[in-house]
C-alpha cells in the first residue's frame, strides 16, 4: 500500500512511520508542517530539519506551511494510507479523519490508545535516539532540553509524572523530540542554540 507519513521529526511520527513500514507500507514521502510557534497540532522546535531524522528511514520530506495543511491534505491522490504519530489526542486524529474520508484512504494510527510508557519502552528496545528538544511544563526545567531519552532520563520521567501527572510520553505537549539517531546511524549535530521564555523553552539545533 502506498502512504504518505505526517513526520515531524519527533518520536512519535519516527515510530508510527517505522511501524508503518513493518506492516509493508511504501512511504511515498514525509509531509512536515511548518507551524506557528507553539501550535496546538504541530511540532515547532526544528521542524524545518525533518528530513535529518527522515533519511535514516530512507524517504523525502515535502515542507507545507500550517496555513495550506488543510487543503493540500484535502487534495492528495493516489495514496492508500496517511500515518499518523496521534496517540491520545482525539482533536489530531479526527481532524485529519475528517480531511481525507474517502473509501480508498485510511488513516493509519499505530500509536493510538497505546500506553504512554510503551511509546518509550518502544524507543528503548529499538535503539531510537531521542532528544528533548522542548519543555513547557511543570517539573521540567532548561537542565531537560538536550537530554536523550535513554533509561535514565525515562526513570526521571516517570518520577516527574509521579509528582506533576504528566503525560509521560508528552502527548499534552510538555514536552517535545528530535530523533537523531538510530542503532548506528547517528546525524551529526553542531550547535545547540537554547531559547528560554518565562517557564518553559526549546533547543534549536544546527546540523
Amino acid at each position: 500500500m502506498k502512504a504518505i507519513t505526517l513526520f515531524s521529526g519527533g518520536k512519535d511520527s519516527f515510530l508510527s512511520t517505522m511501524i508503518a513500514m513493518e506492516h509493508g507500507y511504501d512511504i511515498l514521502y514525509g509531509i512536515t508542517i511548518i507551524p506557528d510557534e507553539y501550535s496546538m497540532m504541530f511540532h515547532y522546535p526544528n521542524s524545518g530539519i525533518s528530513k535529518y531524522p527522515a533519511s535514516l528511514l530512507n524517504f523525502e520530506i515535502r515542507y507545507i506551511k500550517e496555513k495550506n495543511f488543510e487543503n493540500y491534505i484535502k487534495n492528495i491522490d493516489n495514496v492508500d494510507a496517511i500515518i499518523t504519530g496521534a496517540i491520545a489526542s482525539d482533536y489530531q486524529k479526527t481532524r485529519i479523519e475528517k480531511l481525507v474520508y474517502s473509501e480508498k484512504t485510511i488513516v493509519f494510527s499505530p500509536l493510538w490508545r497505546k500506553k504512554q510508557e510503551y511509546i518509550l519502552e518502544e524507543l528503548l528496545l529499538r535503539n531510537i535516539k531521542a532528544m528533548i528538544v522542548s519543555v513547557s511544563a511543570e517539573g521540567f526545567s532548561e537542565n531537560d532540553l538536550g537530554k536523550t531519552i535513554d533509561y535514565k532520563y525515562f526513570k526521571h520521567l516517570k518520577e516527574i509524572y509521579k509528582m506533576y501527572r504528566i503525560n509521560i510520553a508528552g502527548e499534552g505537549g510538555e514536552y517535545e523530540s528530535f530523533v537523531y539517531g538510530i542503532n548506528k546511524d547517528q546525524i551529526k549535530i553542531k550547535n545547540k542554540n537554547i531559547i528560554w521564555k518565562n517557564s518553559g523553552g526549546y533547543l534549536i539545533l544546527d546540523i
